[in-house]
């Protein structure tokens, strides 16, 4: 099976082409394998470029616990760079078929290949039951998520996948490999949920950083990021626009009022090819 390693914000995911070879018989299983970095290729997770019947392609995105999630910024833009560069489809804009739905992306090229993708995300959902979360609110604003041993304030939002936010003075790893793990699984969040801990540097400018639902700690997190945007500028922290500063890079995100909808443009970056043994 031939794949190719890609990148967004250090966000790393492996590829597969699924328009010119078959697709995998067990997805969550190779990506449990695949995803492995001491025994296998290594990433957050296995991504399949497959065929839409609605779209320009379609993106299924399995975390590295082989969990099928419904939708991965960094990886949408990577998926884009993929078909562009790959001569899949030499267009932009472009449509990708998700489990949020069909997302537009326009490309910016660079000497014949992607170098940058912006992504319309859509609207965020706030309403608390389709988020989902049993958390009282729409969305839940700084809502009460007890933990047993301290209480943590959180906002709410998905973006096709679900989001608990949390501004912290400072970001530590006790927030982030401690309580990150824990608020995952937290019985306030029936399909688990992904946990952002974030500083306001100022109202245009925040540092954050995530634990994924289903991969753990990652460098990067494109719905996380959208995520925070939308609650920033719902708690009166932030504006519209702003840089998030992640481990792996940096993304601009606009909240535009004109159409509700969160638009995010990063970067997209092939890392190598390679062949898995079937």
């Amino acid at each position: 099976m031939q794949f190719t390693k890609m990148q967004g914000c250090g966000n790393d995911y492996i590829y597969v082409d699924c328009f010119r070879q078959p697709m995998p018989h067990d997805p969550p299983a190779l990506s449990r394998a695949i995803s492995d970095r001491h025994f296998g290729v290594g990433g957050d997770g296995l991504i399949l470029i497959c065929p839409s019947d609605k779209a320009d392609a379609r993106m299924r995105m399995y975390n590295a616990d082989g969990s099928e999630s419904e939708m991965c910024g960094n990886g949408i833009r990577c998926v884009a760079k993929f078909v562009y560069d790959r001569g899949l489809v030499r267009k932009s804009p472009l449509t990708i078929e998700t489990g949020r739905g069909v997302l537009t992306l326009e490309v910016e090229v660079s000497g014949g290949t992607v170098r940058q993708v912006r992504v319309d995300m859509g609207e965020p959902i706030l309403q608390a039951e389709s988020i989902p979360t049993t958390l009282g609110g729409t969305p839940p604003l700084e809502a009460a998520l007890d933990l047993g041993d301290q209480t943590l304030r959180v906002t709410c939002v998905s973006m096709g996948n679900p989001h608990c936010v949390a501004f912290v003075d400072e970001i530590t790893d006790g927030h982030v490999l401690g309580l990150g793990r824990r608020i995952e699984r937290h019985a306030a969040f029936p399909r688990r949920v992904n946990a952002e801990f974030v500083r306001v540097n100022r109202p245009d400018d925040v540092t954050m950083r995530v634990w994924e639902r289903g991969s753990g700690e990652t460098l990067a997190c494109g719905t996380g990021a959208c995520a925070v945007a939308v609650a920033g500028h719902l708690t009166g922290r932030t504006q519209r626009r702003i840089t998030v500063h992640l481990l792996g890079g940096d993304l601009q995100l606009d909240w535009s009022e004109v159409d509700n909808r969160v638009y995010m443009t990063g970067p997209a970056v092939e890392v190598f090819r390679g062949e898995w043994p079937a």
